[in-house]
Protein backbone atom coordinates (compact mmCIF):
# COMPACT_ATOMS: atom_id res chain seq x y z
CA UNK A 1 0.00 0.00 0.00
CA UNK A 2 1.02 3.60 -0.42
CA UNK A 3 -0.53 6.61 1.18
CA UNK A 4 -2.63 9.24 -0.48
CA UNK A 5 -1.98 12.97 0.02
CA UNK A 6 -1.39 13.70 3.70
CA UNK A 7 -2.74 16.52 5.79
CA UNK A 8 0.15 18.47 7.29
CA UNK A 9 -0.92 19.49 10.77
CA UNK A 10 1.38 22.26 11.89
CA UNK A 11 1.22 24.38 15.02
CA UNK A 12 1.69 27.71 13.25
CA UNK A 13 -0.23 30.50 14.93
CA UNK A 14 -3.11 32.14 13.08
CA UNK A 15 -1.98 35.41 14.66
CA UNK A 16 1.19 35.21 12.59
CA UNK A 17 -0.92 35.20 9.43
CA UNK A 18 -3.12 38.01 10.70
CA UNK A 19 -0.05 40.20 11.24
CA UNK A 20 0.38 40.47 7.48
CA UNK A 21 -2.58 42.85 7.25
CA UNK A 22 -2.58 45.85 9.62
CA UNK A 23 -5.76 47.85 10.11
CA UNK A 24 -5.34 51.59 10.46
CA UNK A 25 -7.70 52.36 13.31
CA UNK A 26 -9.19 50.72 16.37
CA UNK A 27 -12.61 51.14 14.77
CA UNK A 28 -11.43 49.21 11.77
CA UNK A 29 -10.10 46.42 14.01
CA UNK A 30 -13.36 46.19 15.91
CA UNK A 31 -15.36 46.09 12.67
CA UNK A 32 -13.13 43.34 11.26
CA UNK A 33 -13.54 41.28 14.44
CA UNK A 34 -17.34 41.66 14.31
CA UNK A 35 -17.38 40.60 10.66
CA UNK A 36 -15.14 37.59 11.39
CA UNK A 37 -17.45 36.51 14.23
CA UNK A 38 -20.48 36.80 11.96
CA UNK A 39 -18.82 34.65 9.31
CA UNK A 40 -17.89 31.97 11.84
CA UNK A 41 -21.46 31.75 13.09
CA UNK A 42 -22.76 30.59 9.70
CA UNK A 43 -19.93 28.37 8.44
CA UNK A 44 -20.99 24.81 7.62
CA UNK A 45 -18.68 21.82 8.07
CA UNK A 46 -19.70 18.77 6.08
CA UNK A 47 -18.48 15.54 4.52
CA UNK A 48 -16.08 15.88 1.56
CA UNK A 49 -14.66 19.19 2.87
CA UNK A 50 -10.94 19.35 2.07
CA UNK A 51 -8.69 20.15 5.03
CA UNK A 52 -5.13 21.46 4.97
CA UNK A 53 -2.61 23.78 6.58
CA UNK A 54 -2.20 27.28 5.08
CA UNK A 55 1.54 26.71 4.65
CA UNK A 56 0.94 23.67 2.41
CA UNK A 57 -2.43 24.05 0.67
CA UNK A 58 -1.66 21.37 -1.91
CA UNK A 59 -1.03 18.74 0.76
CA UNK A 60 -4.54 18.01 1.92
CA UNK A 61 -6.97 15.38 3.12
CA UNK A 62 -10.76 15.21 3.31
CA UNK A 63 -13.47 14.96 5.97
CA UNK A 64 -15.46 11.73 5.91
CA UNK A 65 -18.28 12.50 8.35
CA UNK A 66 -19.30 15.06 10.96
CA UNK A 67 -21.44 14.62 14.07
CA UNK A 68 -21.30 14.52 17.85
CA UNK A 69 -19.91 12.13 20.44
CA UNK A 70 -21.38 10.84 23.72
CA UNK A 71 -19.90 13.81 25.58
CA UNK A 72 -21.53 16.49 23.46
CA UNK A 73 -18.46 17.38 21.44
CA UNK A 74 -18.70 18.33 17.76
CA UNK A 75 -16.52 15.87 15.84
CA UNK A 76 -15.19 15.32 12.32
CA UNK A 77 -13.62 12.06 11.13
CA UNK A 78 -10.79 11.74 8.61
CA UNK A 79 -7.90 9.33 7.90
CA UNK A 80 -5.28 8.57 10.54
CA UNK A 81 -2.41 8.53 8.09
CA UNK A 82 -3.13 12.22 7.42
CA UNK A 83 -1.65 13.02 10.84
CA UNK A 84 1.95 13.56 11.76
CA UNK A 85 4.20 14.43 14.67
CA UNK A 86 5.01 12.77 17.98
CA UNK A 87 1.47 12.55 19.37
CA UNK A 88 0.09 9.51 17.57
CA UNK A 89 -2.07 7.00 19.44
CA UNK A 90 -2.99 9.26 22.35
CA UNK A 91 -5.67 11.80 23.19
CA UNK A 92 -4.38 15.26 22.30
CA UNK A 93 -5.91 17.77 24.71
CA UNK A 94 -3.71 20.63 23.56
CA UNK A 95 -4.67 22.73 20.53
CA UNK A 96 -1.40 21.78 18.88
CA UNK A 97 -2.74 20.59 15.52
CA UNK A 98 -5.16 23.09 13.94
CA UNK A 99 -7.26 22.00 10.99
CA UNK A 100 -8.40 24.46 8.29
CA UNK A 101 -10.95 24.41 5.52
CA UNK A 102 -8.75 24.38 2.42
CA UNK A 103 -11.18 26.70 0.63
CA UNK A 104 -11.35 29.23 3.48
CA UNK A 105 -8.10 29.66 5.39
CA UNK A 106 -9.21 33.16 6.45
CA UNK A 107 -11.80 31.66 8.77
CA UNK A 108 -9.08 30.22 10.97
CA UNK A 109 -9.10 26.70 12.39
CA UNK A 110 -12.36 24.80 12.04
CA UNK A 111 -11.10 22.38 14.67
CA UNK A 112 -8.14 20.62 16.27
CA UNK A 113 -6.83 17.08 15.89
CA UNK A 114 -7.54 15.12 19.07
CA UNK A 115 -6.46 11.63 18.03
CA UNK A 116 -4.82 9.85 15.10
CA UNK A 117 -3.05 6.59 14.45
CA UNK A 118 0.58 6.86 13.40
CA UNK A 119 1.17 6.49 9.64
CA UNK A 120 3.28 3.38 10.16
CA UNK A 121 0.85 1.78 12.59
CA UNK A 122 -2.28 2.61 10.65
CA UNK A 123 -1.04 1.38 7.30
CA UNK A 124 0.83 -1.74 8.38
CA UNK A 125 0.56 -2.84 12.00
CA UNK A 126 -3.00 -1.58 12.51
CA UNK A 127 -4.63 -1.44 9.07
CA UNK A 128 -8.12 -1.55 10.62
CA UNK A 129 -7.61 1.62 12.69
CA UNK A 130 -6.62 4.22 10.11
CA UNK A 131 -8.68 7.15 11.38
CA UNK A 132 -8.35 10.66 12.82
CA UNK A 133 -10.66 12.48 15.22
CA UNK A 134 -11.02 16.26 14.98
CA UNK A 135 -12.87 18.31 17.59
CA UNK A 136 -14.64 21.14 15.79
CA UNK A 137 -14.79 24.68 17.16
CA UNK A 138 -18.12 26.03 18.54
CA UNK A 139 -18.41 28.62 15.76
CA UNK A 140 -19.14 26.08 13.01
CA UNK A 141 -22.43 24.44 12.08
CA UNK A 142 -22.55 20.71 11.41
CA UNK A 143 -24.22 19.47 8.24
CA UNK A 144 -25.02 15.98 6.97
CA UNK A 145 -25.09 17.27 3.39
CA UNK A 146 -21.88 17.32 1.41
CA UNK A 147 -21.45 18.44 -2.21
CA UNK A 148 -22.94 15.17 -3.47
CA UNK A 149 -23.61 12.87 -0.50
CA UNK A 150 -26.19 13.24 2.25
CA UNK A 151 -25.41 10.96 5.19
CA UNK A 152 -28.39 9.48 7.03
CA UNK A 153 -26.88 8.12 10.24
CA UNK A 154 -24.39 5.28 10.08
CA UNK A 155 -24.82 1.89 8.47
CA UNK A 156 -26.06 -0.92 10.74
CA UNK A 157 -25.70 -4.61 9.85
CA UNK A 158 -27.69 -6.73 12.33
CA UNK A 159 -26.18 -10.19 12.45
CA UNK A 160 -23.19 -9.21 10.33
CA UNK A 161 -19.57 -10.13 10.97
CA UNK A 162 -18.24 -8.04 13.90
CA UNK A 163 -15.40 -5.63 13.30
CA UNK A 164 -12.10 -7.04 14.60
CA UNK A 165 -11.97 -3.93 16.83
CA UNK A 166 -15.34 -4.63 18.47
CA UNK A 167 -16.01 -5.72 22.02
CA UNK A 168 -18.48 -8.52 22.65
CA UNK A 169 -21.32 -8.26 21.94
CA UNK A 170 -20.78 -6.02 18.94
CA UNK A 171 -23.39 -3.39 18.18
CA UNK A 172 -25.16 -3.33 14.81
CA UNK A 173 -23.09 -0.33 13.67
CA UNK A 174 -19.90 -2.24 14.58
CA UNK A 175 -20.67 -5.05 12.14
CA UNK A 176 -19.33 -5.28 8.61
CA UNK A 177 -20.95 -5.22 5.21
CA UNK A 178 -20.60 -8.52 3.39
CA UNK A 179 -18.62 -9.04 0.22
CA UNK A 180 -19.39 -12.67 -0.56
CA UNK A 181 -20.67 -14.21 -3.76
CA UNK A 182 -24.29 -13.48 -2.86
CA UNK A 183 -23.68 -10.08 -1.30
CA UNK A 184 -24.28 -7.07 -3.47
CA UNK A 185 -23.29 -4.31 -1.08
CA UNK A 186 -22.20 -1.16 -2.88
CA UNK A 187 -20.35 1.96 -1.77
CA UNK A 188 -21.06 5.46 -3.05
CA UNK A 189 -18.06 7.78 -2.67
CA UNK A 190 -17.40 11.47 -3.13
CA UNK A 191 -14.12 13.20 -3.89
CA UNK A 192 -12.14 15.10 -6.48
CA UNK A 193 -13.35 12.75 -9.22
CA UNK A 194 -16.97 13.54 -8.38
CA UNK A 195 -19.43 10.93 -7.11
CA UNK A 196 -18.99 7.24 -7.97
CA UNK A 197 -20.37 3.91 -6.85
CA UNK A 198 -19.14 0.34 -6.96
CA UNK A 199 -19.68 -3.06 -5.39
CA UNK A 200 -17.61 -4.14 -2.39
CA UNK A 201 -15.48 -6.88 -3.92
CA UNK A 202 -13.53 -7.80 -0.78
CA UNK A 203 -13.79 -7.24 2.96
CA UNK A 204 -10.48 -7.72 4.77
CA UNK A 205 -11.25 -7.24 8.47
CA UNK A 206 -13.38 -4.21 7.71
CA UNK A 207 -11.12 -2.68 5.06
CA UNK A 208 -13.38 -2.65 2.01
CA UNK A 209 -12.15 -3.00 -1.55
CA UNK A 210 -14.35 -1.50 -4.26
CA UNK A 211 -14.41 -0.29 -7.86
CA UNK A 212 -15.53 3.17 -6.64
CA UNK A 213 -12.46 5.33 -7.42
CA UNK A 214 -10.59 8.09 -5.59
CA UNK A 215 -7.28 9.94 -5.93
CA UNK A 216 -4.56 11.50 -3.81
CA UNK A 217 -6.01 14.09 -1.42
CA UNK A 218 -9.28 12.18 -0.99
CA UNK A 219 -7.89 10.35 2.06
CA UNK A 220 -10.46 10.38 4.84
CA UNK A 221 -13.25 11.32 2.45
CA UNK A 222 -16.84 10.06 2.68
CA UNK A 223 -18.50 6.89 1.56
CA UNK A 224 -22.07 5.76 2.12
CA UNK A 225 -23.83 2.44 1.69
CA UNK A 226 -26.14 2.31 -1.29
CA UNK A 227 -29.51 1.39 0.17
CA UNK A 228 -31.12 -1.15 -2.18
CA UNK A 229 -33.93 0.40 -4.18
CA UNK A 230 -32.78 4.00 -3.75
CA UNK A 231 -31.64 6.06 -6.74
CA UNK A 232 -28.03 5.97 -7.88
CA UNK A 233 -26.34 9.34 -8.49
CA UNK A 234 -27.03 10.37 -12.06
CA UNK A 235 -27.54 13.37 -14.29
CA UNK A 236 -31.28 13.09 -13.62
CA UNK A 237 -30.85 13.79 -9.89
CA UNK A 238 -27.93 16.18 -10.12
CA UNK A 239 -25.46 13.40 -9.20
CA UNK A 240 -26.73 13.38 -5.63
CA UNK A 241 -27.10 10.36 -3.34
CA UNK A 242 -28.01 9.66 0.24
CA UNK A 243 -27.55 6.81 2.63
CA UNK A 244 -25.91 5.81 5.91
CA UNK A 245 -22.23 6.54 6.48
CA UNK A 246 -20.21 3.40 5.69
CA UNK A 247 -16.57 4.50 6.02
CA UNK A 248 -13.74 6.71 4.81
CA UNK A 249 -11.26 6.65 1.94
CA UNK A 250 -8.08 4.82 2.96
CA UNK A 251 -5.59 4.22 0.15
CA UNK A 252 -4.70 2.71 -3.20
CA UNK A 253 -3.30 -0.82 -3.29
CA UNK A 254 -1.53 -2.99 -5.84
CA UNK A 255 -4.60 -5.04 -6.59
CA UNK A 256 -7.79 -5.04 -8.59
CA UNK A 257 -9.73 -2.98 -7.92
CA UNK A 258 -7.08 -0.77 -6.27
CA UNK A 259 -9.42 1.37 -4.13
CA UNK A 260 -9.80 0.61 -0.42
CA UNK A 261 -11.85 2.14 2.38
CA UNK A 262 -11.82 1.89 6.18
CA UNK A 263 -15.27 0.82 7.35
CA UNK A 264 -17.25 2.98 9.75
CA UNK A 265 -17.71 -0.20 11.81
CA UNK A 266 -13.96 -0.41 12.45
CA UNK A 267 -13.81 3.22 13.54
CA UNK A 268 -16.88 3.12 15.80
CA UNK A 269 -15.84 -0.17 17.38
CA UNK A 270 -12.34 1.06 18.19
CA UNK A 271 -13.71 4.28 19.68
CA UNK A 272 -16.08 2.32 21.94
CA UNK A 273 -13.36 -0.11 23.04
CA UNK A 274 -10.98 2.73 23.90
CA UNK A 275 -13.75 4.59 25.73
CA UNK A 276 -14.50 1.51 27.82
CA UNK A 277 -10.85 1.44 28.88
CA UNK A 278 -10.72 5.19 29.60
CA UNK A 279 -14.24 6.65 30.01
CA UNK A 280 -14.86 10.31 29.20
CA UNK A 281 -11.33 10.89 27.89
CA UNK A 282 -11.74 9.51 24.36
CA UNK A 283 -12.67 12.14 21.81
CA UNK A 284 -15.28 10.82 19.38
CA UNK A 285 -16.52 7.96 21.58
CA UNK A 286 -20.12 7.13 20.70
CA UNK A 287 -19.87 9.15 17.47
CA UNK A 288 -23.11 9.65 15.59
CA UNK A 289 -23.47 11.39 12.24
CA UNK A 290 -25.33 14.66 12.56
CA UNK A 291 -28.96 14.85 11.45
CA UNK A 292 -28.62 18.57 10.67
CA UNK A 293 -29.48 19.30 7.04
Amino acid sequence: MFRLGRLRVLSASVAGLAAIATLGTSTGIARAQDEATAVKQVKRVHNAMQIADPSAPDSFCTIGAVGTDDYGRAIAVSAGHCGGGPNADREIHEDSYPVYDRQDFAFGPIGYVRYFKSPEGSMTGHPTKDYMIIELVPEVTLSSQGPTLKQTGQVEVPGGQPSPNAMSPARADERLLGAGLFDNNELVVSGQLGVWYGRITNNSNGVYQSHAPHKAGDSGGPTIWHVPGTPYPSEANGFQAEGPWAGITKALILGFPPYVYTSSANILADLRARDAADPADVYGAGFEVTANP
